[in-house]
């Protein structure tokens, strides 16, 4: 560990990946923007950090905030997009609102289409599923509230 932090060697995946384990963080969290965090967060419209992932963008509406556990989203998905085959479960809520277009989510068997207005409120232990089945994107905001800091429902969603 000596040798890394004074940049005479630079850490492989694995042992960043073993790091990240014994700290019980997310490996991802070596790769963020070191943002000082900050008890009140004001983001101008066009600022906001913008990550492509493998089913559109996602505009994080909190990076810096000092308090954990709220996680919010701007999400857009591509058309024909979906959160894949296995459903998603994490511990908390989960609020979506659809901005644009039409976003199905499917929570513990029901099937949901939030149409531009519309929003959905649920446990998030839930088994859930998401998808855009339709021909144009559609744009949400998203906010994941997990009860266990060591929980990262974000990486479930759009890995």
């Amino acid at each position: 560990l000596s040798l890394i932090e004074n940049g005479k060697t630079s850490p492989s995946v694995s042992t960043l990946q073993q790091i990240a384990s014994a700290l019980e963080m997310p490996i991802t969290a070596f790769f963020e923007p070191q943002v000082p965090l900050q008890a009140v967060m004001f983001q101008k419209a066009g600022m906001r950090q913008v990550e492509g992932f493998a089913h559109g963008m996602l505009e994080d509406l909190k990076v810096g905030f000092s308090r954990p556990g709220l996680e919010p989203f701007v999400v857009t998905l591509q058309p024909q997009a979906h959160s894949g085959e296995v459903p998603i479960v994490h511990t908390g809520l989960e609020f979506v609102y659809c901005l644009e277009g039409k976003l199905g989510y499917e929570v513990d068997g029901q099937d949901f289409m939030l149409e531009a207005g519309d929003s959905l409120i649920f446990e998030a232990r839930l088994p859930h599923r998401w998808h855009n089945a339709e021909q144009t994107p559609s744009r949400s905001l998203l906010v994941l509230c997990h009860a266990d800091e060591h929980d990262h429902p974000d990486e479930s969603h759009f890995c």
